[in-house]
């Protein structure tokens, strides 16, 4: 079911009400240690970026495995699996779609391509804005495509210019220099790990170190390093590209760094909050966020509680700040997830208490204030309030910890059009009076920016200003953009 107006009404839709996942990169280069293992390890580290599929891809030196389905980590790897993945190098990635149907095995990744007498096996995060283009240049040269993701385009661009070169290093040069979007991305060869980064470096993507000098680790986020015992060395540069073969790390800059355009969102939702960005802690990030909260959005409460998980760094810090007590009142049940067994109707029914269950004993009665990350479009967040209403909440202040989200993305986070985005169509009372809460407030921009140690120009704020880093096709900005068509 989609979201839709009619009449005034809000027409809810059964998509979450965050800003959806984008997906999980691993690699690794670790000559006598069982990179399969540590891949698998790290994947699961970085299953919050993506439930849809997963997948591991192996080599020796000679032969290149790889094995992916749809699923979480859990699901797609037993043991027997991982026995079967042998060598000393290894990509690993976990799907959420942007591009490409989600539920299709040919989208899931590693992406696999045969040059000439090597196979390349690709994993990647982001999204490119010139996907149909390159798409069309490539078909009309005889590639055939056996799956809808820019990613596979990717890999056939690479496959493509490396075997103009004859050299893995200078087909990846080239296909970045065509590239237009965001891309984080790890790649294999049987013989060598690379890593490379858009120019822009809106994904993040960071390198480590295995004790003793024992290999090279490259990851989408700093707490998958943290599972395998990786020290972190640095991120990987805008335009960068790097290699690790026979243990030695090169680095070069394959296309000149553009404006350095971060993903804000990595800050408020996306990243765990034991990751390390930019020398920033998000743990840190999002308490302030909550602190700055309470200090341009007080209200008089009994009690503060955050919306697990993203939204409890922010409710402590907003009851820091306010003085306000910090309570558990909402349970999550970790082990819901993106499976392919579906609840009873009567279950169905039940929503957002699937994932979700308040506390009475601790909310009853009590005057809340609610703290999240977001409102995108305002369903679960109506779910939500009536959750508390009915374990007897007095009142519900919401707050969020990021603006209102009011473009929608073109880089790798799953949003509908413009008009699907509630705060685009809705003013803060309008949004308040639809999911039932007594006040709503979001999070300034410039609060959000101070919480990241990084200047405004080191971000990607569009989602909340329209301000786009990298220039969007027309084709697929009619696409989205259907609010400033209308104008």
């Amino acid at each position: 079911m989609t979201d839709y107006h009619r009449d005034d009404e809000w027409i809810l839709s059964e998509r979450p009400d965050h800003m959806e996942e984008e997906c999980g990169v691993f690699g690794v280069w670790a000559d006598g240690e069982d990179v399969a293992r540590l891949t698998y390890f790290g994947l699961h580290a970085l299953q919050h970026r993506g439930q849809e599929s997963a997948g591991i891809a192996v080599a020796d030196g000679y032969t290149l495995t790889v094995v992916k389905n749809l699923g979480l980590v859990p699901q797609v790897f037993s043991e027997s699996d991982l026995d079967s993945l042998q060598g000393h190098l290894a990509v690993g990635h976990t799907r959420y779609s942007t591009t490409g149907a989600s539920k299709k095995w040919e989208n899931a990744q590693p992406m696999i391509s045969a040059i000439g007498p090597n196979t390349i096996a690709l994993a990647h995060n982001g999204n490119l804005v010139n996907t149909a283009s390159l798409r069309e240049e490539l078909q009309a040269l005889g590639v055939r495509f056996r799956s809808t993701t820019d990613s596979e385009v990717m890999v056939r661009l690479v496959d493509h210019f490396t075997q103009q070169h004859n050299s893995i290093r200078a087909g990846i040069r080239d296909a970045m220099r065509l590239m237009r979007g965001a891309y984080s991305v790890v790649m294999m060869s049987e013989q060598a790990l690379y890593a490379f980064r858009d120019p822009h470096g809106v994904r993040p993507l960071c390198i480590g170190t295995l004790p003793d000098d024992r290999g090279w680790v490259i990851a989408s986020e700093s707490c998958a390093l943290d599972i395998v015992g990786a020290e972190f060395v640095r991120n990987v540069n805008p335009g960068e590209l790097v290699r690790v073969k026979d243990g030695v790390f090169e680095s070069e800059q394959a296309v000149p760094s553009g404006k350095r355009s971060l993903c804000v969102f990595e800050f408020v939702y996306f990243a765990r909050p034991d990751t390390v960005l930019s020398g920033r802690s998000v743990y840190e990030s999002r308490r302030e966020q909550g602190m700055a909260l309470a200090a341009t959005a007080p209200v008089e409460a009994d009690l503060v509680i955050g919306v697990p998980d993203s939204g409890i760094p922010g409710a402590v810090g907003y009851a820091q700040a306010s003085g306000i007590p910090y309570g558990e009142g909402l349970v999550k049940n970790r082990y819901v997830g993106r499976t392919f067994i579906s609840p009873t109707q009567s279950i169905r029914q039940q929503g957002i208490r699937l994932k979700l269950n308040p506390m009475r004993h601790i909310i009853e009665g009590k005057r809340l204030v609610v703290v999240d990350d977001s409102i995108v479009r305002g369903n679960t967040s109506k779910k939500l309030v009536q959750l508390l209403r009915d374990a007897g909440a007095a009142e519900i202040h919401m707050r969020l910890t990021s603006p209102a989200v009011v473009w929608p993305c073109f880089y790798g986070i799953d949003t509908d059009t413009q008009d699907q985005l509630i705060a685009a169509t809705h003013t803060v009372e309008q949004i308040r009076d639809f999911i039932g809460a007594d006040s709503v407030a979001f999070l300034d921009l410039e609060d959000l920016v101070a919480s990241t140690g990084r200047p405004v120009g080191d971000l990607c704020t569009a989602c909340f200003d329209g301000e786009y880093p990298i220039g969007i096709p027309d084709s697929l900005r009619r696409g989205k953009l259907v609010l400033e068509q209308a104008e």
